[in-house]
């Protein structure tokens, strides 16, 4: 492939969805394109806002919050795998506004709560905690309705 075949493929590609630079760049390393080229495609592809880090990060971050209820830490591990700065991911992290964070979480619990099957009260919790870091919420948010009768109460 040419370097500027694999220039239009890419910005077709980069048209159609949200892509970060790290994604593009491992696409154009599968395309077989040298260090050099990539740069070059890279550089044009930001150059012409096909691909931007912020813009990348609120639409990952829109989408594993709402789409699939993550919490702040599992989506800012997957923003890190993809190479996004710490400052970005913190600064997008923190747009999701908390009462909607603490509903999300607190609608998860509740849905899981009905569903385990435990012994007594600490197993059902442990399960819950396990539960919810795996989704990413932080052990503070997650003790918070643990703590409470919250989740006892039908959202």
């Amino acid at each position: 492939m040419t370097e500027n075949e694999a220039l239009k493929k890419a910005e077709g590609y980069c048209a159609a969805a949200e892509h970060c630079r790290a994604e593009i760049n491992e696409k154009l390393f599968r395309w077989g394109l040298s260090h050099e080229e990539t740069e070059r495609i890279l550089n044009h592809l930001e150059a012409e806002n096909y691909i931007d880090e912020e813009r990348f990060c609120k639409a990952f971050v829109h989408d594993k919050f709402c789409v699939n209820k993550w919490g702040k830490q599992k989506i800012s591990q997957a923003l890190q795998l993809k190479k996004i700065s710490k400052l970005t991911i913190f600064r997008t992290l923190n747009t999701i506004e908390p009462e909607a964070y603490r509903a999300t979480l607190q609608h998860l619990l509740q849905t899981k709560r009905k569903s385990i099957v435990a012994a007594n009260d600490r197993e059902r919790n442990e399960k819950l905690v396990r539960f919810a870091l795996s989704r990413g919420f932080e052990m503070e948010a997650i003790r918070e309705f643990l703590d409470t009768d919250v989740l006892d109460a039908e959202a």
